[in-house]
């Protein structure tokens, strides 16, 4: 568990980098990020290079035992590439140019800016590789902010028709698995095949499904050759990728295959003003974000590379880019902190270390003011290097977490078949996976995300939330871990599509048929107002939003569980697997997750509204998010006592023990 910061030499005189590495050592931070938004000072002019400035910053930080995050300068190409280039840039679907004059300026696919990647990466790796200060590399920065990874450039086209080849081998594949027949669309060509961009009504869905996933593979790509690359000029440590919150454009699980450690920029207030919440919940929770979606992305990214992943940015005040930009309520830096190593982190890093006084970024905070002055988070970083050793010393040997009992599985595709044919007014997968989720660490349970590839053996709870593509490869693991003991509960829509974006021949759930024992008669996409209400086993009662599958009674082989008051079926049993009709209401997952674990003897903890639990080892982790003070249930009151906080949670209150 260590501290880390952003920190930008080139924003600020030299005589100010020798205070600013003591303040660094004082404050705890052992681990700096620089480079990753240099290339203009690092080649002002095309071939002239300037390296002056970062040796001597590399040197300052590495003569006082700071460890060092070299960033790869390609998030910004320079006013003097883009003038010689312009074929680098990407075209957005309205045909615009998203020109110079901030950042992310240039397209995945465009080979100009591959090989000029190629050689700024190569250079600055051949001078730095060997340094032992440089103890990671990361690639870029924030792969698709800012709506970058959907490009219709000329490069983007010219590169799709290639991948189509490469995928389907033939152009009659391609017509038979697309149904290019519907509407005259076939095609006796692969360049015939346009990008799903600028038609009159909406485009063919397998387009463009086929087109995220080659937005996607550009992305992959692109990482890759900077990987190679460093790699080659004889980089031998660890390469991440900082990652970003609610944001799913790409295969997240694709691009981390080439990274050592994956990591991801979390900024809970921010993204609470972004997310799908009502606004009272966003009232409730506007200096504090919400209770889950920094544990939702900890777990998503933990995924990623074999458990090694870290928070490359850690919001340490108001952010600048929000719809309206909350102060964090005094305690939440040291909070979000302590949950971050709660779930298997590695290392917090604050962005940024100094609050920027000129450009986009000025009322971003850091951890010091413009002036360069202790800002209001500075004080709560040193309580977190203090309880840190504590931990430490309380459970020397912490290790990443361990398998949890539960696994939410998240699969990028799945997402994008909802954003293509929503079908029922604001229907986002997205949405539906987190409130799962909520429901689940609302028990005090520890979970597990997985992707669709992921071995399943060794969970006693598995849930798909709305695994819309499944193939029988997933149908056959799901079959082996249920096989094996596990429980699954399935919800609506997952199985409705294959691969080629094509009802399945033995219609939804398609591959899942045989496991759920349903098969969906026609679904109903339900207004907001319209919410059919249900009973479940429990008594408890709920009801439905944005989806209903209303099911075939003929081809029934499930047990119905509970129904609608209008009578159509709202939960399943067929041999272990649970089966959910509709999109039900936070509360009534709740309440139908506690019976799944009672079935399989998982232990529950209702936590208190807005009080989060996370065990990593031995030690147990109780987070405050509610803005006023919360009381741990007496079942988890440690009898050794706390090594932090007590069993009072005052509001972002945080309290760890050592489990009994």
């Amino acid at each position: 568990m260590q501290l880390g910061v952003c920190y930008y030499p080139e924003h600020w005189p030299r005589e100010r980098w020798a205070q600013d590495t003591r303040d660094m050592l004082a404050a705890g931070i052992s681990t700096v990020r620089i480079g990753e938004f240099a290339w203009s000072r690092l080649e002002p002019r095309p071939g002239q290079l300037d390296f002056t400035w970062l040796d001597d910053a590399v040197e300052m930080l590495a003569s006082a035992g700071l460890k060092i995050v070299m960033g790869t300068p390609t998030a910004t190409p320079p006013k003097w590439l883009v003038d010689a280039h312009p074929e680098i840039l990407a075209v957005d679907e309205n045909g615009d140019v998203r020109g110079f004059g901030s950042r992310r300026h240039y397209c995945f696919a465009s080979p100009v800016y591959r090989e000029l990647s190629e050689r700024i990466v190569r250079l600055m790796a051949e001078r730095y590789a060997g340094n032992p200060a440089i103890t990671a590399w990361q690639t870029d920065n924030e792969y698709g902010c800012h709506d970058t990874i959907l490009s219709y450039s000329a490069a983007a086209r010219s590169r799709f028709p290639e991948w189509l080849e490469a995928r389907y081998g033939t152009v009659d594949a391609l017509n038979d698995a697309w149904g290019t027949v519907f509407w005259s669309m076939e095609v006796t060509a692969f360049d015939q095949v346009e990008a799903p961009v600028g038609t009159v009504t909406e485009p063919h869905p397998a387009i463009v499904l086929d087109y995220r996933r080659f937005c996607s593979d550009m992305v992959a790509e692109y990482n890759r050759l900077q990987v190679n690359t460093l790699r080659a000029a004889g980089v031998n440590v660890d390469i991440v990728h900082n990652f970003m919150g609610l944001f799913t454009e790409f295969d997240h699980f694709d691009v981390s295959k080439d990274l050592d450690i994956a990591s991801w920029d979390s900024y809970p207030l921010g993204f609470l003003e972004q997310g799908a919440h009502d606004d009272a919940t966003k009232a409730f929770y506007r200096q504090q974000g919400h209770p889950d979606f920094a544990g939702f992305h900890h777990d998503l990214y933990r995924a990623m590379c074999k458990g090694r992943w870290w928070v490359m940015e850690q919001q340490p005040g108001p952010v600048n880019w929000a719809l309206s930009n909350a102060a964090p309520l005094d305690g939440m830096v040291r909070l979000w902190s302590h949950e971050a190593f709660a779930h298997g982190a590695e290392l917090v890093s604050y962005f940024r270390w100094r609050q920027a006084p000129f450009a986009q970024e000025q009322m971003h905070a850091g951890l010091l003011r413009p002036d360069g002055s202790q800002a209001a988070a500075w004080q709560e970083v040193i309580a977190v290097r203090d309880e840190i050793n504590v931990m430490a010393d309380a459970a020397p040997d912490l290790a990443a977490s361990t398998q949890s009992p539960v696994a939410l599985m998240f699969d990028y595709t799945a997402i994008w078949a909802c954003q293509i044919q929503p079908h029922a007014e604001h229907f986002d997968a997205l949405e539906l996976h987190l409130l799962w989720y909520s429901a689940l660490r609302r028990l005090g349970l520890d979970v597990d995300i997985v992707s669709s590839q992921d071995d399943l053996k060794g969970y006693s709870l598995i849930a798909l939330p709305c695994q819309v593509i499944a193939d029988d490869a997933l149908a056959k693991r799901l079959e082996e871990a249920r096989d094996s003991g596990s429980r699954i509960i399935i919800g609506a829509r997952s199985g409705s599509r294959t691969v080629d974006f094509r009802v399945p021949e033995q219609l939804s759930p398609g591959a899942l048929t045989g496991l759920t024992g349903v098969t969906v008669d026609r679904v109903d996409g339900l207004r907001p107002g319209a919410e059919p209400a249900l009973t479940l086993a429990n008594g408890h009662r709920g009801h439905a939003l944005r989806w209903r599958d209303l099911l075939d009674s003929e081809r029934q082989q499930a047990k119905i569980i509970s129904v609608f008051d209008d009578g159509e079926p709202a939960v399943t049993e067929h041999h272990s697997v649970t089966y959910l009709t509709g999109w039900l209401n936070e509360d009534s997952m709740v309440a139908l997750f506690e019976g799944e674990c009672r079935k399989v003897g998982i232990a529950v903890n209702p936590m208190p509204s807005g009080v989060r639990l996370r065990r990593r080892g031995p030690l147990c982790f109780a987070f405050n998010y509610a803005p006023e003070a919360r009381r741990l249930p007496e079942s988890l009151v440690p009898s050794d006592g706390y090594l932090v906080g007590a069993t009072r949670l005052p509001p972002a209150g945080v309290s760890i023990w050592r489990d009994a």
